[in-house]
């Protein structure tokens, strides 16, 4: 299970060489992302302003709440190894560097030079670029309602890239959960991002490539969250069991925490703000990370019957289940209190996003909260499904949804600074 389980059909056998009916991408996506810690200058861990980061009260709820994050030297070859937390923590350090770099940039009145996108051939002049981007508005509103709305909020130009980052994490979704992904091979991933690299170095391959190559080339967005999310496809084909949170979190990280540290430099962060950049970043990565745990938790019997377990194995032990209590499907009060567990640890995630939506510019806040406030609804559903996740579908109805979006827009506007 990658980022979504709305499906729709493709009517072009080649996922890569169309925008088609793919696989749904959903609205929360769009911004995603974990509770970190810095380390500092000697190896020690420290708490930081700058970081997500949990109180020790929480650490205490589950033995797996957080992964740790300690770095540990490989005694046969000397290297350092980094938990997938501080895997992670070194992308979200990069991205947040290109942001602050532009905004020094232009306090020093740097202009950036024009983008130089050199529209595919056969497709026409630069002038077609904005029919891509329309193009990408069309996808968006067609299969993110609620999120679309939200974007006509934003500046012109931020929505187009919003709709343009959109658009192509939908088409590297569908590589391996669309409708031709039995066909998906590591090497047709191979071809995807090297289509990437060319994209981000202004050479597109369609008109849709083309709409991102633009927005790339205007925002600081670093290819490294691109990567990442399709090493999370390459995950999805080798993988259908997780060891341990450690493992699962950065499975959460690759297939939607990406999200968000593509889309923070176009939602921008409120000139106002008093946050480092990197907690902004940090917040966004739990935002995804969360949406990606709920999304695991709603499926469970989806992806059961698909023979995948997204849960981390050695706390199923500890609570005495195993991969045969999931595929039998029987709630029992060792699964109810299982799930309890695992919902706390979602909603300490979406408590930490909160923390840097706040911080976002004015004109992004409420498409953000939106579809924050709504998918950690999903959480409550699952509990008012007496935790039946096998073969009940926990969803927001119609009515919670219209009643969350003035609760949205109040929280964007009631923005204090922290």
């Amino acid at each position: 299970m990658s980022m979504s389980s709305v499906w729709a059909s493709s009517p072009n056998p080649d996922p890569m060489n169309s925008y088609g009916l793919v696989k749904v991408l959903e609205s929360s996506r769009l911004l995603s992302p974990c509770l970190i810690q810095t380390v500092n200058n000697n190896g020690r861990r420290s708490s930081s302003s700058s970081s997500c980061v949990m109180s020790s009260r929480r650490r205490r709820l589950s033995s797996v709440v957080v992964v740790s994050s300690s770095l540990v030297a490989s005694p046969a070859a000397g290297d350092i190894t980094l938990s997938s937390e501080e895997k992670v923590y070194n992308v979200v350090l990069r991205q947040a560097a290109l942001v602050n770099k532009q905004l020094r940039d232009l306090d020093d009145d740097v202009k950036k030079p024009e983008a130089d996108v050199i529209v595919p051939p056969g497709t026409g002049s630069l002038s077609l670029l904005g029919d891509a981007y329309d193009r990408c508005g069309e996808v968006c509103a067609e299969y993110a309602k609620t999120f679309y709305l939200g974007t006509l909020l934003m500046t012109p130009e931020r929505r187009k890239a919003i709709w343009a980052i959109y658009v192509w994490c939908r088409r590297t979704d569908e590589l391996v959960d669309g409708p031709n992904a039995s066909h998906i091979t590591p090497m047709a991933l191979d071809r995807w991002e090297a289509r990437l690299e060319d994209l981000f170095r202004g050479r597109p391959f369609d008109m849709l490539d083309a709409a991102l190559a633009d927005t790339v080339a205007t925002y600081p967005v670093d290819i490294q969250p691109f990567r990442d999310m399709i090493e999370g496809m390459r995950m999805d084909l080798r993988k259908s069991r997780y060891k341990s949170f450690d493992d699962l979190y950065l499975y959460c990280y690759y297939v939607a925490g990406t999200v968000g540290l593509m889309s923070v430099p176009v939602m921008g962060i409120d000139p106002k703000s008093k946050a480092t950049t990197e907690s902004v970043y940090n917040a966004a990565l739990a935002l995804g990370i969360a949406n990606q745990l709920t999304n695991i938790l709603r499926d469970v019997g989806e992806d059961a019957r698909r023979g995948r377990v997204y849960l981390p194995q050695d706390e199923l032990a500890q609570a005495g289940l195993s991969d045969e209590d999931i595929f039998a499907g029987k709630v029992t009060d060792k699964w109810r209190n299982f799930m309890k567990m695992q919902l706390k640890r979602a909603r300490m995630f979406f408590d930490e996003a909160e923390k840097g939506v706040t911080e976002l510019d004015a004109a992004s806040r409420w498409p953000v909260w939106a579809s924050l406030l709504l998918y950690r609804r999903i959480l409550d559903e699952i509990e008012a499904n007496d935790y039946n996740n096998f073969t009940k579908r926990a969803y927001v109805g119609k009515a919670k949804k219209i009643a969350a979006l003035p609760l949205a827009y109040a929280k964007s506007i009631l923005k204090t600074s922290r």
